[in-house]
């Protein structure tokens, strides 16, 4: 079902725009329910699944687990600061457009017919480090129970996401309903269309450059490996939230590297600080905010030490909707010069472009997994020789 899965969102999307005026109020609102329900339960359920996927990764990987994390968050500050950074200049360029932004009119939106919310019991950074820290408790005092547990989690995971996998359609199907009916993809397309244009370009030119550098320019596996990662991206899109997507994340990622077990690490260790599209998207934004209100563009010392900010303010971000851009508020305030105004107009503005920044986010998490694989088999392999010498 998976190699489908691309056909079957892409047809729901289509279906769900040319049929808007002929679907009920209700059962667009019912619709939206049952996709609020099931992010609900995927996100109840996310714990356990980032819990079972790191233990088992730290079991397997339990002599060399420690660097291998600490190279993961190393890869994720320099592949945060690189895409912020080069946003600059893609920044500095729509700065001196003659374009004028206007604050898009609020609405309500769709309603939920119902809302059913399970409990948080825990939280997913909670759930990584207490993976990471049992994993290597229990390898270093009883590995045969160690590896015993990891087979027993692996079992549930895999059957978690197996479920997610048959009940993505139905899930994407609600929030696309809602963005139709809340007028933000007519919106995009009538009235952000260069803006939207510049972020999408810059966004979506930098995450497939670097796919097929990895791909070590055989455009048939850069093809493949874009084509494994497009149901996880049409789930980030309609979803608006990349922890939301993970399930399908995982399974792209598996598809396109060679070490499935390392993958397993870094998805979930990754899926909510590793943000290239917010790297692009906040600081054009940022940008053409500025000019807006006729404030002077950042110099290039300015704008490194809100880089710095920028990437250390990254893994704080709230796994939900339109989180990416509330806890860079106070980095825009303090840094920027943002002004309330300023700051509810770059908010309006990043939760329009929401979807789009979310499919960027995906992708390059996709991305950034398969970096780690290659990092991974030059390392191994040089390792390798060595030993033979």
């Amino acid at each position: 079902m998976f190699r489908k899965m691309p056909f079957i969102l892409g047809a729901l999307i289509i279906a769900a725009v040319l049929l808007d005026n002929f679907i009920p109020l209700e059962v667009k609102q019912a619709l939206y329910g049952v996709s609020l329900s099931i992010k609900s339960l995927i996100i109840f359920l996310l714990p356990v699944i980032i819990f079972g996927l790191l233990f088992r990764s730290v079991v397997t990987l339990s002599k060399s687990a420690s660097w291998v994390i600490g190279l993961i968050l190393a890869c994720v500050c320099i592949s945060n600061f690189t895409s912020t950074f080069l946003s600059h200049y893609v920044g500095m360029w729509v700065y001196h457009f003659d374009q004028t932004i206007a604050l898009p009119n609020e609405s309500t939106g769709l309603q939920a017919l119902w809302t059913w919310e399970l409990p948080k019991l825990i939280a997913n950074d909670k759930s990584m480090f207490l993976a990471i820290g049992m994993g290597f408790l229990v390898s270093f005092f009883r590995n045969n129970l160690a590896h015993k547990i990891s087979e027993f989690l692996e079992k549930i995971v895999d059957k978690l996401l197996a479920l997610f996998t048959y009940i993505i359609p139905l899930f994407v199907l609600g929030f696309v309903v809602k963005l139709q009916y809340d007028g933000v993809i007519s919106t995009i397309v009538e009235e952000y269309t260069l803006i939207f244009a510049i972020v999408a370009l810059s966004q979506f030119g930098y995450i497939l450059g670097v796919y097929f550098l990895l791909s070590k320019g055989n455009l048939g596996e850069f093809f493949l490996s874009v084509k494994n990662m497009l149901p996880a991206a049409i789930s980030g899109f309609s979803t608006m939230s990349s922890a939301a997507a993970m399930p399908l994340t995982l399974i792209g990622v598996q598809n396109n590297v060679q070490n499935k077990e390392l993958c397993k690490s870094v998805v979930p260790a990754t899926v909510n600080v590793h943000l290239i599209g917010d790297c692009f998207a906040i600081p054009i934004f940022a940008y053409a905010v500025l000019k807006n209100y006729g404030m002077d563009e950042p110099s290039l010392m300015a704008y490194v030490i809100f880089t710095f900010y920028f990437v250390l303010a990254k893994f704080s971000v709230a796994a939900i909707p339109g989180g990416g851009i509330i806890v860079m508020l106070p980095i825009l305030e303090s840094q920027l010069g943002f002004n309330a105004e300023m700051m509810s107009l770059v908010t309006a503005l990043y939760i329009l472009f929401d979807p789009v920044i979310t499919t960027a986010n995906v992708m390059g998490n996709g991305a950034f997994a398969k970096m780690i694989d290659r990092i991974m088999g030059i390392l191994r392999s040089s390792k390798e020789a060595k030993t033979e010498r």
